[in-house]
């Protein structure tokens, strides 16, 4: 469960990387939602911590 965070935060923060750079004026505000929850979800990751 632990991995699937991580690619999931991945997956956002690369969308938001090639919608930013590459469809910025037709997206919008889309990309910021993306980096919001892949922000989310490091937070979320870094706060249960590791759990045995």
């Amino acid at each position: 469960m632990r991995d699937l965070i991580w690619l999931i935060v991945a997956i956002l923060i690369i969308g938001w990387l090639v919608g930013y750079f590459g469809f910025a004026d037709a997206v919008g505000s889309l990309i910021h939602i993306l980096l919001v929850l892949a922000v989310i979800g490091i937070l979320y990751k870094l706060a249960t911590g590791r759990n045995p």
